[in-house]
């Protein structure tokens, strides 16, 4: 329904002169993998998003920038995560691109998990197209137009880049009508109607925001001491993460990275080993929060912290 009534007003601002015989446009998405996990009881996991990328050059930054714009507020809409810009956290990713323009997300994933980033997120615009179709003769000629995006997201953990989640989304949208002494002509339609590619990619990412949230639900929540002063340790993550004065939290110390001997490809990371528990007492900052020992001892900065 998002799409229908935005592409109605898109539709009017280009100019379209189609009279509707069907009872609107017909909408079909196909999806490939989904994976359901569910845990309630764990606090807001922070998910960085990613510039977009897209195949083409042709197409302007301007309609992947405003589709993501779009799509990390309508994942902090929904209560469940705080989706992040990745520019707000100052993330240098020049040095982390791939000759085939693509993101290295193990390195990406890895400098993430240093600022206290749950997972990262890449979106890319694979394919925009349109399929138009008409009587041959007759000056009112019965006409069908498709309107077709092929886009991909994936998401890694930001401890050891491990990929939860990889699908390729194809959104069409369908309009029989009636158009009146008008050429077909499908190639340049879309160049033509930059407003119309805005929309349906838009929609297209917006369609991934409910398997995200699904697939994040794989990953346990974590957080990191920022700082230690006296008897107070303060924590990156606090009330807006979704933590509760009261709350107990594991300290562990960061376990080490595990390669194939043969092979020498990264099997994961060792679990740390347990070094105590904190109590949270207040917050400070944007979404930071205090906390105290409640036992053990030995904790230091960038110590990792997960719920008891």
């Amino acid at each position: 329904m998002r799409l229908l009534l935005a592409l109605t007003v898109v539709m009017s601002m280009v100019g379209c002169m189609t009279v509707n015989r069907s009872g609107g446009p017909q909408r079909d998405v196909r999806d490939e993998n989904q994976v359901s996990f569910k845990n309630d009881s764990a606090p807001r996991k922070r998910l960085m998003i990613l510039p977009f990328l897209d195949s083409s050059e042709k197409r302007p930054q301007s309609v992947r920038d405003r589709a993501r714009t779009a799509f990390i507020a309508d994942l902090n809409r929904s209560g469940e995560l705080i989706a992040l810009d990745s520019r707000e956290l100052n993330l240098d990713l020049t040095k982390m691109m791939d000759p085939a323009g693509g993101y290295k997300l193990a390195e990406v994933a890895k400098a993430a998990n240093a600022l206290g980033v749950n997972a990262v997120l890449e979106g890319r615009v694979l394919d925009v197209r349109v399929k138009r179709s008409a009587d041959n003769v007759g000056v009112v000629r019965q006409l069908t137009t498709g309107f077709e995006v092929v886009a991909q997201v994936r998401v890694v953990t930001a401890r050891g880049g491990q990929e939860i989640f990889n699908t390729i989304k194809t959104v069409t949208l369908k309009d029989q009508g009636v158009r009146v002494g008008e050429r077909v002509e499908s190639d340049k339609f879309l160049q033509n109607n930059p407003d119309m590619i805005e929309v349906i990619v838009k929609d297209a990412f917006l369609d991934f925001s409910p398997q995200v949230l699904t697939a994040l639900e794989k990953i346990s929540w974590e957080g990191r001491i920022a700082a230690i002063q006296g008897d107070r340790i303060y924590l990156n993550v606090g009330k807006i993460s979704g933590l509760e004065m009261g709350d107990l939290l594991k300290v562990i110390e960061e376990g080490d990275d595990i390669y194939d001997p043969e092979s020498g490809t990264h099997i994961g990371r060792a679990p740390g080993r347990l070094k105590g528990t904190l109590e949270v007492i207040s917050y400070f900052g944007t979404d930071g929060a205090i906390a105290i020992i409640h036992s053990g001892s030995g904790f230091k900065e960038n110590d990792r912290i997960e719920l008891y």
